[in-house]
């Protein structure tokens, strides 16, 4: 998979691609990442890559002339190409967007800064405008990375294991179970017993009802969206019934209001 940045400020991206796993898997050739610097799009003695609004108010907007040049410039690589705008206006990124777009030959990743980007690099030339959260950040690059970072994990390969990513949050909409290492003994706290039992198929059980508790206690939001088996949805039943038995004895403990 080949990923495009664009981005004023492409230095920012320099510890995403020498470091980590992103590092290794470019080394190994499974991923390419291309920084594209706008300003070298731009012209005039200042190389302006932003310009006051049409109508007034506060802040810059980036021109669109400098980011369709970088965008012309950009190789496109035989297969699919999806072009992305870092925006907060986007739908949010989550663990199914970064699956859908692991099957993409070639990722665009557009950054946005100052007051956002003109409305005709969004009509013209943007099939997705994504929002890692719903706060405001100064730039799209650290949201670039992060996209990068997600879609990469998914790429056969780029974590080794064939299961690396399997098990871990968000994949199946549950959230992971509890990992434990060395020591056994930390600070009082003792290392579960199915654990150390080699009893695999108890070990399996465990992890999986962990993680539809901690789902459950977390994010429940999650559950209904969480793909269940019969023996899961027993799983939680009981889960369920025994939050409302402490929810109750919790109650009796603090008596009346």
């Amino acid at each position: 998979m080949r990923f495009d940045i664009l981005s004023i400020f492409p230095e920012m991206l320099n510890p995403l691609i020498n470091y980590g796993i992103i590092g290794r898997a470019i080394e190994r050739g499974q991923i390419e990442i291309n920084l594209v610097n706008i300003r070298d799009f731009s012209e005039g003695p200042h190389l302006m890559t932003d310009d006051r609004p049409f109508g007034g108010g506060h802040g810059m907007v980036m021109k669109p002339e400098p980011i369709f040049r970088a965008l012309e410039s950009i190789p496109r690589v035989k297969g699919d190409t999806k072009v992305i705008l870092l925006t907060p206006q986007g739908q949010l990124f989550n663990q199914s967007i970064a699956r859908r777009l692991s099957k993409f030959e070639q990722i665009i990743l557009v950054c946005g800064r100052y007051e956002g980007v003109d409305e005709r690099v969004r009509s013209r030339y943007v099939d997705v405008e994504i929002s890692i959260g719903d706060y405001i950040l100064t730039g799209g690059e650290l949201p670039a990375m992060i996209i990068v970072e997600a879609v990469s994990r998914l790429i056969p390969g780029v974590l080794g294991g064939a299961r690396s990513n399997l098990e871990e949050s968000f994949e199946d909409y549950l959230l992971e179970y509890p990992q434990y290492t060395r020591p056994r003994v930390f600070q009082g706290e003792v290392v579960p017993p199915v654990l150390l039992s080699g009893d695999h198929g108890k070990i399996r059980l465990w992890r999986r009802t962990q993680s539809i508790k901690r789902t459950l206690e977390r994010r429940p939001d999650l559950l209904e969206k969480a793909h269940l088996s019969k023996m899961d949805k027993s799983i939680l039943k009981e889960l369920k019934q025994e939050q409302v038995k402490l929810s109750a004895l919790s109650n009796q403990e603090l008596g009346p209001g």
